[in-house]
């Protein structure tokens, strides 16, 4: 019999593994996030596609009628922001007056608190606006501006052709292990299969139902671009825990500049957090958490690291890919110890494992000692 691998050296193999899958997102991202995201808008449509090809349409024209079907929805939306940000860019000379009310009394409150000089304050901006103008005027900034562009270009085109060579991909995968674990294989592509569109679906509901709270809230204290910030803020929710924050941040500052009002500021603030608690304990577990089963430390430091290694896009992946992560853990031989790292048992569930695990052992030792 061959002897097991120390703990040591499985360890040092997972972590390298880890540290390289890191590493490939890290360097390789303009390639990967926008596979990734048309790999999870493929799995979302596979279901409509499937619709048509019954209807009696062929394949190459279902594909492109649900990549077309997608492109629509995302378009429909973006014209909505842009009304929006059009009636909100005609209140601009009254948002600029309030602006430099509120810098002339940042300046006074300056030179009172810190007894910094007008002339003082006006080199620091200077100082500060060189220094943007010089980053912005590298070479990199027209990569930065026609990046997202190109993404959004490519996105529909490898949803397109995920769908189209499915079957090929699939048929990759399998034959790539040995033929006893072809039937582990097909599970747990099955079991991804149906996490990513439980999940994608549920997170598409989700957002439609935050993006009316938010806006019905917004419109019942009588803000202004209460829709703009409503929808902003429920898209802005795609990315867990921290995009709460940030949109409740950005309706604020938009919503202090129109109305400085403390009565509408604290308003807004309570609809938000108001929203917040309904998604977090009402709509989360009902319509997202059902199939994506994975604790809340996880979860915030895997969008942290998501962030830190492909930006926003990263931060939105990093749900699924800790979902299918553990899908994958769960079933193979050595790594569930890693699926119960990212489950979401709680205290009470994982002591009782615990005191399992080590009657089992007693047992097991009561037994060799006979």
């Amino acid at each position: 019999m061959t002897e097991s691998q120390p703990f040591y050296q499985k360890l040092s193999l997972s972590l390298l593994a880890i540290g390289l899958m890191m590493l490939a997102i890290y360097l390789g991202q303009d390639i990967i996030v926008p596979l990734a995201l048309a790999g999870l808008i493929a799995v979302l449509l596979r279901p409509v596609e499937s619709r048509l090809i019954r209807l009696g349409l062929p394949k190459v024209v279902a594909i492109t009628l649900s990549v077309f079907l997608a492109v629509l929805i995302v378009s429909a939306v973006a014209v909505l922001l842009s009304m929006q940000l059009s009636d909100f860019s005609d209140e601009w000379p009254k948002l600029k007056r309030n602006i430099n009310e509120f810098y002339r009394d940042a300046r006074r409150w300056i030179r009172r608190e810190y007894s910094l000089s007008y002339r003082q304050q006006e080199q620091y901006l200077k100082n500060a606006q060189t220094k943007t103008l010089e980053n912005f005027q590298g070479a990199d900034t027209l990569g930065a501006v026609t990046g997202p562009l190109g993404t959004l270009i490519l996105i529909p085109i490898y949803a397109f052709l995920l769908l189209y060579y499915r079957t090929m991909l699939l048929h990759f995968m399998v034959v790539l292990f040995a033929e006893k674990y072809k039937a582990k294989v097909l599970e747990v592509f099955g079991e991804i299969k149906t996490i990513i569109q439980s999940y994608m679906v549920g997170l598409l509901l989700e957002t439609s139902v935050v993006a009316v709270l938010n806006s019905v809230g917004l419109l019942i204290l009588n803000v202004q671009y209460a829709i703009l910030l409503g929808v902003m803020a429920a898209i802005l929710n795609l990315v867990p825990y921290i995009g709460g924050l940030v949109a409740t941040g950005l309706a604020v500052m938009v919503t202090f500049i129109s109305h400085p009002e403390l009565d509408t500021i604290l308003g807004v603030i309570g609809v938000f957090v108001a929203v917040q608690f309904i998604d977090n304990n009402f709509l989360v577990p009902m319509i997202v958490g059902s199939k994506v089963k994975i604790n809340a430390l996880v979860s915030i430091v895997g969008v942290l690291v998501g962030g830190a290694l492909a930006g926003l896009s990263g931060m939105f992946l990093s749900i699924p890919l800790i979902a299918i992560m553990k899908v994958v853990f769960d079933r193979v031989d050595g790594l569930e110890p890693w699926g119960v790292l990212l489950g979401d048992q709680t205290p009470e569930q994982a002591e009782k494992n615990i005191a399992r695990a080590i009657e089992k052992e007693k047992s097991k030792d009561d037994d060799e000692s006979f």
